[in-house]
């Protein structure tokens, strides 16, 4: 079992099983854990990728628990994930079907990254980092004050 994380993400899709297939195919998340109800209907789900855990579920489990579908494809969260290399994992998604939402680039804190939509529309940020700016190369890039503090 891989170690518990303290912040964990939990996505509620319309048709759970068909989420699964796609974050497994598209992005490359392997299943962890399925419960299901009497009918093999999902309930819960767990995924993982390179140790990093995700929850999902129904739909309407409970009434503020939807799916983007069910709300014209608004999003209150993305998923941050990072990866070894962003540019192959962009044209992995793709190919399976992943909607990109911006193609892979390199962002001023340091990252190249790329966002996706998946099949029900929660969108997923997969970032590979590859230097590490100082908060004045930041600032100097955005004209927004930039703050470490440990």
């Amino acid at each position: 079992m891989p170690p518990r994380q303290t912040v964990i993400s939990a996505l509620s899709y319309e048709d759970p099983d068909a989420a699964i297939a796609f974050l497994e195919k598209a992005f490359g998340f392997e299943t962890h854990m399925r419960v299901t109800d009497a009918d093999g209907k999902l309930q819960h789900g767990e995924v993982t990728y390179d140790g990093a855990l995700v929850m999902l579920g129904p739909a309407g489990w409970a009434e503020w628990a939807k799916s983007p579908r069910a709300v014209g494809g608004a999003n209150t969260q993305s998923v941050h994930v990072e990866v070894a290399d962003v540019d192959a994992h962009c044209a992995r998604a793709r190919a399976a079907g992943a909607r990109i939402v911006m193609e892979p680039s390199d962002q001023f804190y340091g990252d190249r990254t790329y966002r996706a939509a998946d099949c029900e529309g929660h969108h997923w940020i997969f970032a590979q980092h590859v230097r590490e700016p100082s908060a004045e190369e930041m600032q100097q890039a955005t004209g927004l004050k930039v703050e470490y503090r440990s």
